[in-house]
């Protein structure tokens, strides 16, 4: 497996469910925003050229999760998708005339949210014309994604700019495996300048969109992301871990075997475009907490990727750690300084890029 491969293998889907009556953001998670920070973005970037945003992203994300909760957890898959193939800037949403840009790419296949941003950045050019990048309006609907699923609403640097380029090469290059191990999760990482805590912190998001596509979805190229909330396609792991572990026609040894027929029962052996989708997190599958950690520690993880966290001795003392834990505390203040590292990944700042009136703009 190339090296390049084994990028972005966990973050990006967290399952936003919305429940009624949920209150309004509360005081964002911790206080100065962690590590070195970075020229041109900053808390409150808008604050006087469109001071509403935030409160615009988040009421037309409690729409979008109110019509279907799924949604939440593919937008913050999507982030992940963006920041991790060249930076944060809104490349995913490029449309390329030749078919050869991220969204054509086979890491991409599944991957939901471009209606979406594009309906909340309608809603904002309304407002504030040629002012709020994609590429914020990505980020700052993933943290309310994480935030209508009960989980932390971090404070979200903004002043990113959109990038012009969007090249399917690099999306299948970047975006990793769901079967990949540990050393290669490690490595790939810290290409992109993320950490062995970024890597444990993010994995709790979703992988798979929960919802069918089109095309015929390749499992061994399908990225990893966080899985605390959503749902994943069988076709993402089945083969993997119920019929054909290490290409010899078994089960994976290491997955919990009452777990494993209960999975059994939803996906089919040798249907390769299963598109049934089982929840990551079967005991809390719409709400942010610590069940993804229970479930590796108990190996009922969906994806080799999540049980390979048990490989290394720091992001095993961790998941032990999390899956003990009385209070999400400890792992809401991680997980916004791990989601602050990836919003920070390549940015576009000041005079590079530009400020798009739509998102899904033609490139080639």
């Amino acid at each position: 497996m190339a090296m390049r491969q084994l990028l972005p293998l966990l973050v990006v889907a967290v399952a936003a469910s919305w429940r009624p009556g949920l209150a309004d953001p509360v005081a964002a998670v911790g206080g100065a925003l962690p590590g070195l920070p970075v020229a041109g973005l900053a808390v409150g970037f808008y604050n006087e050229s469109c001071p509403e945003v935030e409160d615009m992203v988040l009421a037309e994300m409690r729409a979008i999760v109110a019509k279907d909760w799924t949604v939440g957890p593919a937008l913050l898959r999507f982030m992940f998708h963006d920041c991790l193939v060249r930076g944060c800037d809104a490349s995913i949403m490029l449309k390329s005339r030749s078919d050869k840009g991220e969204r054509d790419a086979v890491s991409s296949y599944g991957l939901r949210g471009y209606e979406e941003v594009e309906q909340i950045k309608a809603k904002v050019e309304a407002a504030c014309p040629l002012t709020v990048s994609c590429a914020d309006i990505i980020a700052l609907a993933a943290r309310d994604a994480v935030y209508l699923s009960n989980g932390p609403r971090y404070p979200v640097e903004t002043g990113r700019r959109d990038g012009k380029v969007s090249a399917e090469y690099d999306a299948d290059n970047d975006l990793p495996p769901p079967s990949s191990n540990i050393v290669d999760l490690k490595t790939y990482f810290s290409v992109k300048g993320l950490g062995w805590k970024d890597l444990v912190v993010l994995s709790v998001q979703a992988k798979q969109s929960s919802q069918p596509t089109n095309r015929l979805l390749n499992p061994c190229r399908q990225s990893a992301g966080s899985h605390t909330i959503g749902r994943a396609q069988c076709s993402t792991f089945a083969s993997d871990r119920l019929y054909n572990f290490s290409g010899k026609g078994e089960q994976d040894p290491s997955l919990n075997k009452t777990y494993a027929a209960t999975l059994r029962e939803a996906c089919e052996a040798g249907l390769e475009n299963d598109t049934t989708p089982v929840e990551m997190d079967p005991i809390s599958p719409g709400t942010f907490d610590l069940g993804y950690y229970r479930d590796v520690l108990s190996n009922t993880s969906l994806f080799l990727s999540d049980q390979a966290l048990m490989d290394d001795r720091w992001t095993r003392a961790y998941v032990e750690r999390m899956a003990a834990a009385e209070s999400t505390e400890e792992f809401f203040a991680d997980f916004a300084v791990a989601m602050t590292n990836m919003g920070r990944l390549e940015v576009l700042t000041g005079d590079n890029g530009e400020i798009r009136e739509t998102c899904a703009a033609f490139v080639r």
